[in-house]
C-alpha cells in the first residue's frame, strides 16, 4: 500500500498544495531543531535546513514544471537550470528573512496565527471552524498541527517583513516626470511590410529539396502524445441546493467584513486647464495666469462653464465640458486635490496651480463616504456564502471518495465497491481535448498531462469542481514518415522558402534606404500618424515599434530587416516630439505605482543581499548532488 501511495499519489505536499489552495507553503518546513541529525543540508547562522525541508521544496518546483511544460522537458533539463542549487538558495534566502524580521522587532502573536487558521474556508463547515476537519486534513498530509501553524507564521512574519521594508520605498515627483516624458515621446514612421505570400509563386518543389527540408524539420511535425483517462468528478452545482445560508450567518459575516463595503468620500468636478509647462518662460506662464483669471471673471458673470471649457481648456476634457467625472482622494495631483476637497457643491475657484499649469475649478456633486448598508449587499453576499459553502461540501465528497480509493488500492476497485460513477476518455493530445466542458478544463488538462501512465492524481479544482484523475495509458509522440504528411510538409516548405526570399527582398531594399536614403519605387511604403511607446500603434507591428524607439537618436533606418512572425520589415523615422500632457496626466498615477512597486523589490533584494553578506552560512554540498 505504501508503495502504491508512493507512486500512484505523487509527493504529499503536492497533494497538500491542491488541498489548501490559500496557503503557500514557501516557508513551510524550513529552521526545525535537529539537532546534531545527519540530515542537516545547511544552516544559517546556526538555523538549520533539513534535507527533508529541502526535497519538499524541490519536488513540489520539479511538479510545477512538469505540469507547465508536461513531456517536453528533456530529460536533463533540471540539471541544466542547476534546479537544486536554485531551490536551496530560495530556502536560504527565506530563512534569512524570516531571522532579518526577528531581529528588527517584527513578530506574529499566536492569536493572529490561530485566527488566521480559523478563517480559511477549507478548515469550516457551515461557515464555522471545525477542529476535526482540520485535524483530519492535517493528518492525511502528514502534519502535525505545530508543523502546520509554525508554517502559518512563518508567511504571515515573511509578510510583515516584506511590508516593513516596503515602507521605505519612494518615489521622487522628477523621477516620475522623467519615466512620463521617456513614455510620451511621439515618433512618426514610414515602413515596408515583406510577407512571404507575395513571393510563394517563386519557391518551386523538387522530390530533393522537400526529403532533405523535411530531414532537418522533422521535430515541426512531431504527433504529440495521447492520453487515455479515467476520472471521477464532483460538480459543486449538486451541493448548492443543499447549502441554505441563514440570515444570521449573513450578518455575522458582513459585520466580520464591513471594510469590503466601505466606500470612501468621492466629489465630481470639472476644470478649465491653461497649460503651463517647463519649457515656457515666465512670461508666457503670466499670460496663462491671466487668462485663467479673465475666463473666472466671466464664470462668476454667469456665462457657462461648460462652455468656456470647451473654447478655452487646454485638456482632453474640453469637449465634455471639462468634466472630470467622480473621484476620491488619491487620484488628482496636488494642489487641485487640495483645492477639491475644501469646496461646497457648486462653487467655483481658482486659479489654481498645478504641475500642468492653471485651473479653475467648479465643483459639481459631493458623495459623502458611506458604508453599504447589508440591504444593499445581501443577495450578493448570500450568493458568495452559498458558494463557498458548497465549494466546501463538494471538496469534502472529493476528499472522501479519495481516500476510499487509497483504501480500495485503485480507482477500478472503488467504482466497483460502489463508489462514484467513473468516466472514460478515448486518446487525445492535449491541443485537442474532447468536447466535454470537465476534461477541457486548463486546470484539469494541466493535471493530467503532468502524470505518467499508471499515475493517480491529486484533487484537482476545476472551474465546476473537483475532479480525481487516472492515466489508463498514453501513446507516445511519434514522428511520421515523409509520405503520411507529404501535403502539410509541402506547404511548410513553401512557407519557410517564401519567407527566405521576402527577407532577401527586404535587405536588398534597406541597403538601398542606408545608402541612398531614397525608397525603391516598387517598395509600398506606408506613413504612420505620431505613435508612442505604448497605446495604439497606427497599424506599426509593436516590435518595429520599439525598435524605432530605441534607435531614437542613432539613425532613422534600422541596422537590420526586423522579423515579425513570418514577415519582415523596414522603417524610416520621419520626425519626433515630446508628447503630450494629458497622456502624462492619465498614467502618472500607473506610472508611479509601478515605479514604487519596483523601489519595493529593489530594497527587499538589497536587504536580503546584505543579510546574507554578514550571515554565517554552511552547505554540505556532498548531500546536495
Amino acid at each position: 500500500m505504501l508503495d502504491f501511495i508512493r507512486r500512484k499519489a505523487q509527493s504529499i505536499f503536492v497533494q497538500l498544495i491542491v488541498v489548501i489552495i490559500a496557503i503557500v507553503f514557501i516557508f513551510w518546513g524550513v529552521g526545525t531543531n535537529l539537532g546534531d541529525s545527519p540530515n542537516v543540508l545547511a544552516t544559517v547562522n546556526g538555523k538549520e535546513i533539513s534535507y527533508r525541508a529541502f526535497q519538499q521544496k524541490y519536488d513540489q518546483t520539479v511538479d510545477r514544471y512538469r505540469q507547465q511544460f508536461g513531456d517536453q522537458l528533456p530529460p536533463d533539463f533540471f540539471t541544466g537550470i542547476g534546479l537544486r542549487e536554485q531551490v536551496l538558495n530560495q530556502l536560504i534566502q527565506e530563512e534569512l528573512l524570516r531571522q532579518g524580521g526577528k531581529r528588527v522587532g517584527l513578530a506574529v502573536s499566536n492569536e493572529t496565527i490561530q485566527r488566521t487558521i480559523g478563517e480559511m474556508d477549507i478548515f469550516q463547515t457551515n461557515g464555522a471552524f471545525d477542529l476535526t476537519a482540520y485535524q483530519h486534513i492535517l493528518e492525511r498530509n502528514r502534519l502535525t498541527p505545530a508543523m502546520f501553524e509554525t508554517g502559518i507564521g512563518n508567511e504571515l512574519l515573511a509578510d510583515r517583513v516584506i511590508q516593513a521594508v516596503g515602507s521605505f520605498a519612494a518615489v521622487s515627483e522628477r523621477e516620475v516626470q522623467d519615466w512620463l516624458d521617456f513614455y510620451a515621446q511621439e515618433i512618426r514612421l514610414a515602413h515596408a511590410r515583406f510577407s512571404g505570400e507575395a513571393f510563394q509563386s517563386q519557391v518551386k518543389v523538387t522530390d530533393e529539396a522537400l526529403e532533405a527540408w523535411y530531414a532537418a524539420n522533422k521535430h515541426k511535425f512531431t504527433l504529440p502524445p495521447q492520453y487515455a483517462l479515467q476520472y471521477l468528478f464532483f460538480d459543486s452545482a449538486d451541493d448548492l441546493r443543499e447549502a441554505p445560508i441563514d440570515q444570521a450567518q449573513i450578518q455575522a459575516h458582513y459585520q466580520e467584513h464591513l471594510d469590503r463595503y466601505f466606500r470612501p468620500e468621492q466629489r465630481r468636478a470639472r476644470h478649465i486647464l491653461f497649460r503651463v509647462t517647463e519649457e515656457d518662460s515666465p512670461e508666457m506662464e503670466t499670460a496663462q495666469r491671466v487668462q485663467a483669471e479673465s475666463v473666472l471673471a466671466r464664470i462668476q458673470q454667469g456665462e457657462s462653464f461648460q462652455e468656456l471649457a470647451r473654447m478655452y481648456s487646454e485638456d482632453a476634457t474640453r469637449d465634455t465640458g471639462g468634466d472630470l467625472g467622480f473621484f476620491s482622494r488619491g487620484r488628482m495631483v496636488q494642489p487641485f486635490e487640495e483645492a477639491a476637497f475644501t469646496m461646497d457643491a457648486g462653487e467655483v475657484r481658482g486659479p489654481v496651480r498645478s504641475v500642468f499649469g492653471y485651473h479653475i475649478i467648479r465643483l459639481e456633486e459631493i458623495v459623502p463616504e458611506r458604508t453599504q448598508p447589508l440591504e444593499e449587499v445581501e443577495q450578493e453576499l448570500r450568493a458568495e456564502l452559498e458558494r463557498q459553502r458548497g465549494k466546501g461540501m463538494t471538496f469534502k465528497r472529493a476528499s472522501d471518495a479519495y481516500e476510499a480509493i487509497m483504501r480500495t488500492g485503485s480507482l477500478d476497485r472503488y467504482h466497483a465497491e460502489g463508489g462514484q460513477p467513473l468516466h472514460r476518455t478515448d486518446y487525445f493530445s492535449r491541443d485537442q481535448p474532447p468536447e466535454d466542458s470537465v476534461v477541457s478544463d486548463p486546470s484539469f488538462l494541466q493535471a493530467a498531462f503532468s502524470l505518467r501512465k499508471g499515475e493517480l492524481s491529486s484533487i484537482v479544482a476545476t472551474e465546476t469542481g473537483y475532479a480525481i484523475i487516472f492515466v489508463e495509458d498514453i501513446k507516445a509522440s511519434v514522428v511520421p514518415e515523409l509520405a503520411e504528411v507529404r501535403g502539410q510538409v509541402e506547404e511548410e516548405y513553401a512557407r519557410s522558402r517564401s519567407g527566405e526570399i521576402a527577407q532577401a527582398a527586404a535587405q536588398e531594399a534597406l541597403n538601398m534606404l542606408q545608402e541612398t536614403g531614397v525608397w525603391p519605387d516598387n517598395i509600398e511604403r506606408q506613413e504612420s500618424s505620431f505613435i508612442q511607446r505604448i497605446g495604439p500603434p497606427d497599424n506599426v507591428p509593436d516590435p518595429v515599434r520599439q525598435a524605432a524607439f530605441a534607435h531614437i537618436g542613432v539613425d532613422i533606418f534600422p541596422e537590420q530587416v526586423l522579423a515579425v512572425g513570418s514577415d519582415f520589415y523596414i522603417y524610416e523615422i520621419l520626425e519626433s516630439r515630446r508628447g503630450p500632457e494629458t497622456f502624462k496626466s492619465e498614467y502618472r498615477q500607473d506610472m508611479e505605482q509601478q515605479l514604487v512597486a519596483a523601489q519595493k523589490n529593489m530594497l527587499l533584494s538589497d536587504w536580503i543581499a546584505q543579510l546574507r553578506s554578514q550571515a554565517k552560512i554552511r552547505i554540505n554540498t556532498d548531500m546536495l548532488r
